[in-house]
Formats: structure tokens, sequence, C-alpha cells
């Protein structure tokens, strides 16, 4: 069966998919031991062990990066090495840039049926990465450590980690790609208060080998549960960039938008907490959670709003949630008030959480066959590197320059705009209709 949308592109159903034989030219992918050609998608426990697997493929990547605003508040004070604030952002955008843009490698690789690979090498760097960083003591050791080894192999193995929901579920898409992306609320919870307790009582080493335990037992369990499952995969070389893609007006749009909102996302994780110490904003040690509470709203955003997109469509539910944040980080300017400080926060990481958890199945609805969706969500991934890397060393040197209240407004401004630029690919992919799903 086959639809086309209001772009004209193409679309060819998942059922379908999934329930052919190989054309001529094509084999089963060798990736997995899994040989069964059927599967009841949506339901059994074999398709929510893959959700198991994603939460904890979230939970070692976008957990870990969410979780860098601890890490920036404890290398401004100068303990482990001296640099300025914005040189110091750049080891978190460093590594959640790399992170995305290895996705136009691990994407074809993913398609072309090698996801154990992926995933163990990944987990292996991330691992390896951890240790070292435990051992450094300055700043481009940290550089290299954390951004660059943690980098690589979060990258490995967060697309194949994330794909794999797209062969296993068709309705209940958003909800598994949103019960999978509370793993990365879940480790921006976690590490950010070890970080803050553990540091203070074994030292930062120690306090970092300890993250690299958990690391290790949950990477474990993601290795034990991922079952990939066999599909055609042309014996033809498999393009790292799908040119077809640039022909969809929706899927363009929509890496544009994604590339100015990743711009501001990531401001007030790094600067947050920063933020509330330096002005007093909050009491005591308080300032120091802000982080992991911001985290918390994530997890009930992720799942809670994934829920809704199966109601009124991913691309709705994104583009809302990416315009509120931007007003919400107009509204920490002149903001002195602990209690509203503990409201915008919570509220800013239910809703920032959606562009975590619904790019996913945004970049499945914007694939036209099931073997393109690797290619075409690393190729989303990778272009949204060049607002993800750049953005908070902006917001670092006008906060350092201009202070922070001229930081907050650069920040609203660039999430509004990208939640303007994602309703316009709402519109090309399902019309503009404001009430249709889309």
């Amino acid at each position: 069966m086959a639809s086309r949308n209001q772009a004209g592109t193409e679309i060819v159903h998942h059922d379908s998919l999934h329930n052919t034989r190989p054309e001529k030219g094509e084999e089963l992918s060798p990736s997995s031991p899994d040989t069964e050609p059927d599967i009841v998608r949506d339901h059994g426990t074999k398709a929510w062990m893959q959700v198991l697997g994603a939460f904890f493929v979230f939970f070692n990547t976008w957990g870990v990066t969410d979780a860098y605003g601890a890490y920036q508040t404890f290398y401004v004070a100068g303990t482990l090495f001296s640099a300025s604030s914005s040189s110091i952002s750049w080891i978190g955008s460093t590594q959640s840039s790399i992170l995305l843009v290895l996705g136009l490698i691990t994407g074809p690789l993913y398609d072309m049926g090698h996801f154990r690979l992926l995933i163990y090498t990944g987990s292996f760097l991330i691992i390896v990465g951890q240790m070292m960083l435990s051992l450094c003591h300055q700043y481009y050791q940290v550089m290299l450590a954390q951004a660059v080894c943690i980098g690589l192999g979060a990258g490995l193995v967060f697309i194949p980690g994330v794909t794999i929901l797209s062969e296993y579920f068709d309705e209940r898409i958003e909800l598994a790609n949103g019960l999978a992306a509370a793993g990365s609320g879940v480790g921006g919870i976690i590490y950010p208060i070890m970080v803050h307790k553990m540091v203070v009582q074994v030292g930062f080493g120690w306090c970092v080998r300890a993250m690299g335990l958990i690391m290790l037992v949950t990477l474990l369990v993601q290795v034990v549960v991922f079952r990939d499952r066999p599909r055609p995969t042309k014996k033809s070389r498999r393009e790292v960039i799908d040119w077809t893609a640039f022909r969809d007006p929706a899927y363009v749009v929509f890496i544009l938008g994604g590339i100015v909102t990743s711009i501001s996302l990531n401001i007030p994780n790094f600067y947050v907490q920063t933020y509330a110490i330096q002005y007093q904003i909050t009491s005591g040690e308080f300032g120091f959670y802000l982080l992991s509470v911001i985290t918390a709203g994530s997890v009930c955003g992720r799942i809670c709003l994934n829920a809704l997109a199966g109601k009124i469509g991913p691309f709705n539910v994104l583009f809302l949630s990416i315009l509120i944040c931007g007003a919400l980080s107009f509204a920490l300017i002149n903001l002195h008030s602990m209690a509203g400080m503990v409201v915008i926060v919570i509220i800013y990481g239910f809703f920032s959480g959606a562009f975590i958890s619904l790019p996913p199945p945004c970049f499945v609805k914007l694939s036209p066959r099931q073997d393109q969706v690797g290619t075409r969500m690393g190729m989303g991934y990778a272009a949204m590197v060049a607002g993800n890397l750049v953005g908070t060393p902006i917001a670092g040197a006008i906060q350092d320059h201009r202070g922070f209240h001229s930081m907050w407004i650069f920040a609203g401004v660039m999430s509004i705009g990208g939640g303007v630029i994602m309703f316009i690919s709402r519109g090309f992919q399902g019309g503009w209709q404001l009430w249709r799903k889309v």
C-alpha cells in the first residue's frame, strides 16, 4: 500500500514492508541471530524489551550530555583547571555535536545491517572515555576524554539504538520513543547529583569512576536485550547521504528548524545553575540541583508529550513545545524568586524534552521507506550539529561580555524562531489546517 503526503512524496506503509519477501538483488540483514521474518508489531515482550534497551541508550548518550551543566559548574570553579565559561562550554557542545554528526555514518551502517558492531564499539568507547576522564587534570585532557571519546561512543550507539524501535512499532511509535527518551531524563537526574555530592566526598576521579560503573552495567543491559530484525538490504553500496531527501520540502525545513532550535535548547541546561548561584536566587545548596529539576521535568514531558503526539501528531506537539521553551527563556530575565525559578525550570524541562523524544518519530514519517529511516535520521541529526556546536559557546560569550539577561534573550529568540520553522515543516508534511493530526 502507498499514499502521498502534501509534498507529493510517496509513502510506503510499514506493515507492507515487513511482510514481503526480499526482492531480487536483496538479502536479509545478517546482523542478528533473530531469523523470523514476521512479528506482531506494537505488541509483545520482544518489542518492549527494545524500548528498555533504547531507554539505556538515551540514559548513556543524551543523559550524559544533559548532565554536562553539573560539570560546567564544577569546572568554572577552577578546582580542576582554569578556563573561561565560554571555553568550558565547548567541551559539552563538542561532545553532543560529535554524537549528532556521527549519524552520517551510523545511519547508513545501520541500514546495511551492522547494528551490533555499532552497539558494541560505541559502548566500549563510552566506558573508556569515562575512565580516562577520571585521570584528567588539564583542559585538553578533559576535551579529549569527555568530548571526543565519550562523544564518539555515544554517537555510535544513538542512531541504531533509537532507529531499532521503528522495526517493532507502527501505531505506538511515539509512545515507545517517549518511554525510551525518558532514559536521558533519568540520566540527567542521577549524574548531576553524583557530580555535586561525590566530588566533595571522594574527589573528582572516584566520582567519575562510580558513574562509569553505572554506565557499564546499563550498557550491558542494552547489549543483552537488543534484537535487530532481519530485513531486506540491497547488495549495492549504500550511500551515506540520501540526496532525494533534499527534494522533500518538509524534510529540508524540518532540518533547518532543528538547527535553529539546537542553538538555544541546551543554554538553560548549561547555565541555569550558575545563574541561580551567582545571583543568589536559590538558598543553600539547592542551586546545584536545578539541572536535576529540569531533567526530572523532562522525564514526565517525554512520556506525556509523546503520548499526546500519538493522538494529535508529533509535528504538532514538537513545534508548540519549542515555542513554549522560547517563552520560558524570556521568563528567566530579572528573575529573583526561588519559587519562580523552580516553576520555570520544571516547565522548561517538561517541554524541552520533546526535542529529544519527538524527532525520531518525525524522521520515521519523513522517510518514504523503512530502509531509509536510519540514513535520513542520521543526516538530520548531523545537520543539527551546526546549531548544537556553537549555541552554548555563543551563549557563554554573551554572558561573559553582556551578562545573563542578554543571554536569556538570545536563547528565547532562537527557540521561538526554531518553533516557527518547525511549524512550516509541519505544514509541508501534513497540510496547513491547524487542527489536522500531523
